[in-house]
């Protein structure tokens, strides 16, 4: 079997396999989010913490929660790393410098895994364990929690304000996402043969009699948690391409689809809270439009020889695990840069001038094809309201997305949410270029305009890309452990993380406050009683509806709140006359309920005339315009400068 077919079935297979999973696990993920019913071991940690979990937040107490725990989660990890010699279990290991510390504590609890140093060679087991592995865990699904509030600030129609309770997600997608499925992945890497083992190491003797020394240790379970939470991180420093990682091709297609499957799930989970699943099929339609785009550009430049080794090789092999080839690699190569794990199987540093500088487009893009685990889903929705609001003006109709205004407020967040990443990769680039210190750390430069000085100015695009979008992967010819790397690839990871996280969640609590158009309430002649109810899952219900009715054989009013539509309708009818404010929309029915499904029927039809769509083949056209536009007119000058520059010589 040739190499292009066997990649061609890899694809298939994981393409397959996604397929296969994407209703259940999205729908399944849904129910999660939106259940009143906690687990045993849920109330458990709740009681321990001292959480409410029936008390829902608005998004300034969201972003505290989250702020506030990240907070924690960094000084306990620095801590670890810092006392790792006089702990248990420490191989021998002196405690972590200052430096690498801040860089690896800020680089686990944003989800970016940034190694600025080799693994086996400076982290003791129980560091991996205790720290890195937790935070693989908790880090992926703060992600996941921010994308769930921002879709229950979609479709809140109560106009509370309230999001949900960051503390119930948080342990909700530990509980029962990631842990289940994490346990499912290392089963079958187990089967391929990584390595899981409580040992720090074995010796052995060389061909040539030397003595020997090979790292070993729990390398299966974190391998699992590294892909599904998008980390990236490994335990060796070759990463993924060590075959005690990801010891065969198969393997290899376990750990790609691990990458893939929660962030293309997302889109069915999405798709079912707002109820209209053709939302959910839209942004999968982009996201597989440009991951697939990427993944033939990368191949081809792979397959192609340039130089007397690849001609000799038949493929630009350099770098490359023999046992993956250039499809498996590409296929890693793609996934991994499209969402936010950093893991790798290959040396990207190695890749073909338009290979290399294909990967470094896809985490510029804003990684949300499909983007990293909660990450890669508001990434892409950020950028559908600003399509809705672009769009909205061009065709001259109100911007609104789900029945929500998109106004002056809304579009300055999502605004700033776009800025963030350009600005931080810009400036960092700028100023290490600026630095005479940055030459040093290059392993490629030389006289300007020569392809060595190209390619490390590609080495420094590539290292703030990465940092900025929590990425994590690198051009390895670039030492990033002097001072200034440790710092600004720190801050640049920090400030990648949480201010999107901040805006995001601002969008979310203007969302929710909006308040629906009318009121749905229904009432008839039979009597005077009255009804009320209302909805509301632990961690905010997505849902968000509240629906009044009332009779009486007089005139009167109710109100209430239906998450229905983008509006609320009321109805009346009395034995004696009925009133309706400029607000409602008033109809009369002895039995109520049909009434008022009629109208909301036909104020969903005049609503949907009204304003741009959000699903189909246009939207997803423009949605997928925006995204090529604002990533090429913002790093176009950048990318000539170096990859495209580089790829032309």
């Amino acid at each position: 079997m040739n190499s292009s077919l066997a990649g061609a079935l890899q694809v298939a297979f994981v393409v397959l396999v996604l397929a296969v999973v994407y209703v259940p696990l999205g729908d399944y993920m849904a129910r999660v989010y939106r259940s009143t019913r906690d687990l045993l071991p849920e109330r458990a940690i709740y009681s321990l913490a001292r959480v409410d979990a029936r008390r829902e937040q608005t998004w300034v107490g969201y972003v505290l929660a989250v702020l506030a725990f990240s907070l924690i989660s960094f000084l306990f990890l620095y801590l670890l790393q810092r006392l790792q010699g006089v702990l248990p279990w420490s191989d021998g290991k002196a405690g972590v410098n200052p430096a690498t510390a801040f860089n690896t504590a800020i680089s686990f609890v944003t989800n970016t895994n940034w190694q600025s140093y080799s693994p086996e060679v400076v982290m003791s087991n129980l560091s991996q364990m205790l720290g890195l592995a937790v935070q693989n865990f908790v880090s992926a699904a703060v992600g996941m929690a921010v994308a769930v509030a921002l879709i229950r600030g979609l479709v809140n129609r109560r106009g509370d304000g309230l999001i949900g309770n960051f503390w119930v997600d948080l342990t909700r997608t530990c509980v029962r996402i990631l842990l289940p499925l994490s346990v499912i992945v290392a089963i079958v890497l187990l089967t391929q043969g990584v390595v899981q083992s409580w040992h720090s190491g074995f010796g052995f003797t060389t061909m040539s009699g030397d003595p020997s020394r090979s790292m070993v240790g729990p390398f299966a379970s974190q391998e699992a948690i590294k892909e599904l939470g998008t980390n990236g991180g490994g335990t060796l420093s070759a990463n993924s391409a060590h075959p005690f990682e990801n010891p065969t091709p198969f393997s290899n297609v376990v750990e790609i689809l691990a990458i893939l499957i929660i962030p293309i799930c997302l889109t069915r989970t999405y798709g079912t809270l707002v109820r209209d699943r053709r939302q959910g099929l839209t942004l999968l339609g982009v996201m597989a439009a440009i991951w697939g785009v990427m993944l033939a550009i990368v191949w081809s430049f792979e397959s192609h020889t340039n130089g007397l080794a690849a001609q000799a090789a038949g493929a630009m092999m350099e770098g490359k695990e023999q046992r993956f080839g250039i499809p498996g690699s590409a296929l890693f190569a793609v996934s991994t840069t499209g969402t936010s794990t950093g893991a790798v199987n290959a040396a990207h540093d190695s890749l073909s001038a338009g290979g290399g500088g294909a990967v470094i487009w896809n985490m510029l893009l804003g990684e949300v094809a499909p983007g990293g685990v909660g990450t890669g889903l508001y990434g892409i929705l950020m950028m559908a309201v600003v399509t809705v609001f672009v769009g909205g003006l061009l065709v001259g109709r109100s911007p609104e997305f789900l029945g929500k205004k998109i106004g002056q407020n809304e579009i300055t967040m999502a605004a700033l949410y776009v800025l963030v990443m350009p600005a931080l990769v810009l400036v960092g680039v700028g100023v290490s270029v600026a630095m005479g210190s940055t030459l040093d750390a290059q392993g490629n430069s030389g006289d300007p305009g020569t392809p060595g000085s190209i390619h490390g100015f590609s080495e420094v695009i590539y290292a703030y890309a990465s940092a900025a979008n929590n990425n994590g992967s690198a051009f390895g010819g670039l030492t990033v452990t002097s001072d200034w790397f440790q710092t600004s690839l720190g801050m640049a990871m920090l400030l990648g993380r949480f201010l999107p996280i901040v805006f995001v969640l601002a969008l979310a609590g203007l969302l929710s406050r909006q308040r629906p158009r009318g009121v749905v309430s229904t009432s008839s002649t039979s009597g005077g009683s009255s009804a009320s109810g209302g909805s509301s899952a632990s961690g905010g219900s997505p849902a968000g509806e509240v629906v009044s009715t009332s009779s009486t054989s007089g005139q009167g009013s109710t109100s209430g709140g239906s998450s229905i539509g983008g509006g609320v309708v009321s109805t009346s009818s009395t034995s004696e006359g009925s009133s309706t404010s400029a607000a409602e929309v008033s109809t009369s029915s002895t039995s109520g309920s049909g009434g008022v499904v009629a109208v909301l029927e036909r104020q969903e039809a005049v609503r949907a005339e009204a304003n741009l769509p959000t699903h189909g083949v246009l939207f997803g056209v423009l949605l997928l315009g925006t995204i090529l536009l604002v990533a090429g007119l913002t790093f176009f000058p950048a990318m000539a400068l170096g990859p495209i520059a580089e790829a032309l010589l």
